[in-house]
Parts: structure tokens; C-alpha cells; sequence
């Protein structure tokens, strides 16, 4: 592991006379930034003419950039092929749900599964990695630019053919497709594959064939950066990412299969760095290394104006400093210096396009002077959990074409009910391939699917072994082609929690009402099983009120050295945290965050992130590194403070 934390933004040489770039190194060294990400969107200068290519001027401003102490993150270009290119084969460029074929307006025109985007894709960057492999300053690679499938995809006649190959192979027969997807109802049993069309938008679509084309257009984003990731290896470049956004419908676990580092992107306003908490808490976990955060506005995120709203004082600073302290590598600005025209030219920066710092400058600058000082604070430290919680791909695509509650946001549900209950824990966000060995508790609501990766037979050895496992509402209730069960409303929960569900509500309402069997209150929310408990299993909570009444809504088993903790309903932070058993790696109030990094310079990070005062108890004296302090008891955290105690 590097012991250094990277700093910085993206750059735009392209854009720029030569001549700009000693200045804007003199600038770099002004804030402290010691990392440029450049190239994403310059193929057009890389490669002016068919087969003609020039790196020379890119050449330059790296070497420059390392004379002067600052690191180069190189991007290939593929989200940007020039307008020569998309217009000599036109091919290239993604089919709309309109059968439009998408006109050269802006960037993300490509369509992943055009056999000559892909060999376009090959030569350019098989030319970068023989200029660049080994180019001294280079510290990774990215690929292309927030890969994700836009506009559901792309709907050209080549993207159709591959689905249906897609289809075929993991069906074999249309029947057992027909079967799988419930195809006889309303009369829509396939005859062949070659009947089936993707799920144009504006018409009632059916879910599982939704979800299906949604998988085949990841599965081509996955091929479409492996391919480039392979060629990369192939020249001894390291570090290969590709940066993603902040959701979970492009799954991050297999897009990250081949690369070596995950990168991501977000704009998350002044209010959302509990989200972003929450992001870093995922991103951690997917692989076993630093992550590093490739862009997040500095001021405020932008288009033709301005929007995201105001920066409070600190606030950048803050947004600096989190990822940093929950495990990541890495913090990049988009962008360095601001846009002087252009799609983007309302977006903030490090500096104004005239060369001038904006005041939240000052707040990155003074991050990076305290990551250089302390640095063996985070980099020779790690982050162990003894709890995770589940946030799934698959149930994110599932829920995304068949909620089944109204308005369910899947990743909100699990951000506001489930992590950030755990504001003051280390606790690891994780998806279902992720290994369950390490921890003591796992939490997995909202996991419709738990019948992949083979989730269901490690979950039930690892729970024997003596794991407690607290699952649901709504948890192993579909298969992977969004059908339910019909031998049982789960696929095995009702096996080894020991109970027979008796009802199932999902209607929110204000009438179920419950209590834990102390007779204190057990809040209830959003959707409500009731269950009735075989021999071995205990109640824990049952409903006072409505009609499901006495049934349990919490139970509990014991299975081998384990348990299995059955939850019905969306119940309250504290009743899940009761649930947990855990005690928390200190008292504090709810604005501050807690992180606990071991290794061989233990501290404790406390991070007050809502713009208001709040409080930390220690145990015992604690020093903070960052101002010399010794604090012992009731400590007041100011607005936006970061404190990092040892």
C-alpha cells in the first residue's frame, strides 16, 4: 500500500495553451494538490486523423507535472471518439429507445456492443499503453468516463441480436424462458428468440424482461472496460479502475472483477455527506485495497448554470477529509480550473477559468497540508468491522422494475434505515459475492434475491459457525428473473428461522402498532409479516394492534452455534441496534461520525458533518493530532470539525 494520500483534480490540457501549464502547476503547489487525472476526453487530439496519433503534448505535461512533484492518474478516452470517427462509421454511436441513432452533440454516444467501437477502443489504447507504460508520475489508469448503460441503453439492431444471444444461452429454449418469466399470462409466450424485443420505454413492461435487458447492457459495459483493462495489463500499467457513480445498478462487484482499483464519482449537495458515508462504507469492501474518489465537486456541480446549492464554511473541507478517513486512497476535485465554455462552462472548480482560487480552495489546501503530516495515521491503518450490511445489485435491479411497495427507493431505504443507524460503528456495506468469515453480525434487509453466489448455502454455514444473521423485511422473497416463490413466501428464510409466515401486508400504514416482549415499544414501519414461531424459535416482538395481533414481527433461533433473527417490518434505529448487540466505538451525538482505524498508529476519527455543534465521550485521554489537543471526557465537536485522536 502507498503511503501517500492523493490529493487533487481533473485537468483539461487540451483546452489550454501549452504555455498555461507552468502556471497552473505554480497553482497546484498553491493548494498542495499532487495529482492531475488527464486525457478522459482529449482522443480528438490523440488521435487527429484516422491512424494518425499524437501523445506528444500529453507526454509533456505529465513529465512536467512529476519534475514538479505531482502525480498523473491517465484516462483512455472512449467516452469521447471524435466526430471524424462517429461519422465515418457511424455504428459506433448508440441507437436511442426512439430507433434514433444518437446525433454527435455531447459524450456517452457509444454503442458497447459495435464490433468497430470495440476495435477502435483496442487501437487507441493499445497506443497509450506503449507511450505511457512505465512513463515515470503515472500512478494508475481510468477508463473511459462514468460507464453506465444511458437511456436504458442502446437499442441497435447489433444490441438486439446480442440479447437475444444472451437469452438463448442462459435459457436454452424459449420455453423455459416462457416459464421463468410467466410468459402465458395475458397470452405472451415467445415462439423464438427472435420475437423477443428489448423493453422500448413508455409502455407497461414486463419486469422480468426489463431486468434481463438491464443485465445485458451491464454485461456489455463489463467487457467494453475489461477489454481496455486486459490491454493495460498486457503493458504493465497498474492501478486500472474505471469510475462509477454513486448507485448500484451497474454492479460494482463485477465491473471490478478485472481491475485493480475502485474509483467513483459523485455530486452530492452540501446536506448529503451521510450519503457519501454511506458510499464509502460499500466502496471499501468491493475490493481489498484503498479506493479512490476520481471526482466530487469542490464549490458547486454545474451544466450551463450553476446548482447543488451553497458550500457552508468547512463543508469542503469536510468532504475532503471523510472518504480519507473511511478508507480511501484518494480525493480528486472535478475540476482543477474551470470551463471557459462549453456543455459544463456553470460548473465550479479549484480555480475560475481566469486562474483564480475560489475561497472553498483554501479548505482542500488545508486538508492536503494535514493528509502530508499524518499521513501513517491512514495509511499504515485499516478499518475492521464486525458487522455488515447488505446492499445488493441484483436487489437493486429488481426492485427498480418491480418495487412492490409504492415509491420503494431501494438505496435510500437501506442508506436511512439500516446504515445510518450505525453512524458511530465501523461497518461494512457489502454486496452478495463478498466473503461473510469476518464478522460477527450480518444485516440484510430488503435482499430479494438471496439465492445467487451462492449466498444461500455460505450465509447458513456461516451463521452454524456462529454468526448472527438479522434478515429481512422483504429479504429471499424472488428469484433472479423476478419471480416469487410458490412452494413458500421465501426461498429457505421460513427453513431456518423456524417460523410460518402467516401474513404478509405491503401497504404502509399507521395501524400495526408493536411492542418487544419487555412490553417497551417496538416501532414498525413501511411493510409488516407476521409470523408465527415453530418449536425452538422465540418471539421477540409481536403486534399489540391491528390484526395481526399477537403475531411475532421479530423472532430468533438458534442455529448451530449461531442465530437467525427474522425481522418483518422496517423497525427503528434503536430497536436495530438493540437488535445488534454491538456496543459502539464511543458515545457521541448523531451529526458526528466515527471511524476506528487499527494498525500500527491506532486513532479514532470524529467527523461532525451537519453544520451544527455536537459531542464525543471519551474513555480516557485522548490526543488529537491535528491541533495538539488532549481532550478526556464530554468533547465538544464544532461545526464541521475533523478530530483524529490517538
Amino acid at each position: 500500500m502507498s503511503k501517500t494520500i492523493y490529493i487533487g483534480a481533473a485537468y483539461y490540457p487540451e483546452l489550454w495553451e501549452e504555455s498555461e501549464l507552468e502556471k497552473d502547476i505554480v497553482r497546484c503547489k498553491e493548494l498542495g494538490v499532487n495529482t492531475l487525472r488527464v486525457g478522459e476526453f482529449a482522443w480528438g487530439k490523440m488521435e487527429p486523423k484516422e491512424g494518425e496519433y499524437d501523445f506528444s503534448w500529453l507526454l509533456r505535461v505529465v513529465e512536467a507535472l512529476h519534475k514538479n512533484g505531482i502525480y498523473t492518474v491517465m484516462c483512455t478516452p472512449t467516452c469521447t471518439p471524435p466526430r471524424w470517427m462517429l461519422n465515418k462509421y457511424p455504428e459506433m454511436r448508440r441507437v436511442m429507445p426512439d430507433l434514433i441513432r444518437s446525433d454527435v452533440s455531447s459524450r456517452c454516444h457509444v454503442c458497447k456492443s459495435a464490433k468497430i467501437a470495440r476495435e477502435k477502443n483496442a487501437q487507441i489504447v493499445t497506443e497509450m499503453a506503449k507511450t505511457f507504460a512505465g512513463v515515470k508520475g503515472i500512478i494508475g489508469w481510468q477508463i473511459d468516463n462514468e460507464l453506465f448503460p444511458y437511456g436504458d441503453g442502446c437499442f441497435c439492431e447489433s444490441c438486439k441480436k446480442g440479447f437475444r444471444s444472451y437469452l438463448k444461452e442462459k435459457f436454452g429454449t424459449t420455453e423455459k424462458l416462457n416459464k421463468a418469466w410467466g410468459m402465458s399470462r395475458w397470452s405472451l409466450d415467445y415462439n423464438s428468440f427472435e420475437e423477443i424485443e428489448p423493453p422500448y420505454p413508455g409502455q407497461w413492461r414486463h419486469p422480468s424482461l426489463r431486468k434481463a435487458w438491464w443485465d445485458y447492457q451491464c454485461n456489455l459495459i463489463k467487457t467494453f472496460s475489461t477489454e481496455q483493462a486486459e490491454i493495460l495489463h498486457d503493458y504493465g500499467c497498474s492501478n486500472v479502475g474505471t469510475d462509477m457513480m454513486p448507485h448500484n445498478f451497474l454492479d460494482y462487484y463485477a465491473i471490478n472483477e478485472k481491475l485493480d482499483v475502485v474509483q467513483y464519482n459523485h455530486y452530492d449537495a452540501a446536506d448529503g455527506l451521510f450519503r457519501n458515508a454511506f458510499a464509502y462504507d460499500f466502496l471499501r469492501c468491493v475490493k481489498d485495497k484503498p479506493f479512490w474518489v476520481t471526482e466530487t465537486q469542490v464549490g458547486w456541480n454545474g451544466s450551463e448554470f450553476a446548482e447543488c446549492g451553497y458550500r457552508p464554511v468547512g463543508n469542503c473541507y469536510v468532504n475532503t477529509w471523510l472518504p480519507i478517513a473511511k478508507g480511501a486512497q484518494m480525493n480528486l476535485y472535478w475540476l482543477f480550473r474551470a470551463h471557459p465554455n462549453g456543455h459544463e462552462i456553470g460548473h465550479g472548480a479549484l480555480y475560475s477559468s481566469g486562474g483564480r482560487a475560489y475561497r472553498v480552495s483554501e479548505e482542500v489546501k488545508k486538508a492536503g497540508e494535514e493528509f502530508a503530516k499524518y499521513e501513517k495515521y491512514l495509511t499504515e491503518t485499516t478499518i475492521k468491522s464486525k458487522i455488515a450490511l447488505h446492499y445488493s445489485a441484483t436487489a437493486m435491479n429488481m426492485f427498480n422494475a418491480a418495487p412492490l411497495l409504492k415509491n420503494l427507493n431501494y438505496r435510500e431505504t437501506i442508506l436511512a434505515k439500516y446504515h445510518d443507524a450505525f453512524r458511530h460503528y465501523n461497518v461494512d456495506v457489502i454486496d452478495t459475492p463478498h466473503a461473510l468469515d469476518d464478522y460477527e453480525v450480518i444485516v440484510s434487509p430488503f435482499l430479494a434475491c438471496a439465492d445467487e453466489n451462492g449466498f444461500k448455502e455460505r450465509i447458513t454455514e456461516w451463521v452454524k459457525a456462529g454468526g448472527t444473521w438479522i434478515v429481512g423485511p422483504m429479504s429471499d422473497i424472488m428469484d433472479s428473473n423476478i419471480s416469487k416463490y410458490t412452494h413458500a413466501p421465501y426461498s429457505f428464510l421460513e427453513e431456518i428461522a423456524g417460523v410460518y409466515t402467516k401474513y404478509q401486508k405491503p401497504i404502509d400504514n399507521d395501524v400495526f402498532k408493536a411492542e418487544w416482549q419487555s412490553g417497551e415499544d417496538c416501532f414498525v414501519s413501511v411493510c409488516y409479516d407476521a409470523y408465527e414461531c415453530k418449536e425452538g424459535t422465540t418471539s421477540l416482538a409481536r403486534y399489540v394492534v391491528g390484526e395481526f395481533a399477537p403475531l411475532s414481527v421479530i423472532t430468533e433461533r438458534n442455529v448451530g452455534k449461531g442465530k437467525v433473527i427474522l425481522v418483518g417490518s422496517v423497525i427503528s434505529h434503536e430497536d436495530l441496534r438493540r437488535l445488534i448487540n454491538i456496543p459502539p466505538i464511543a458515545e457521541a451525538s448523531k451529526n458526528v461520525v466515527l471511524t476506528e482505524r487499527t494498525g500500527e498508529h491506532n486513532c479514532l476519527i470524529a467527523i461532525e458533518i451537519e453544520n451544527k455543534h455536537g459531542y464525543l465521550m471519551l474513555d480516557r485521554v485522548y490526543t488529537d493530532i491535528l491541533s495538539g489537543r488532549a481532550l478526556q471526557g464530554k468533547v465538544v465537536v464544532n461545526p464541521y470539525e475533523v478530530l483524529v485522536l490517538k
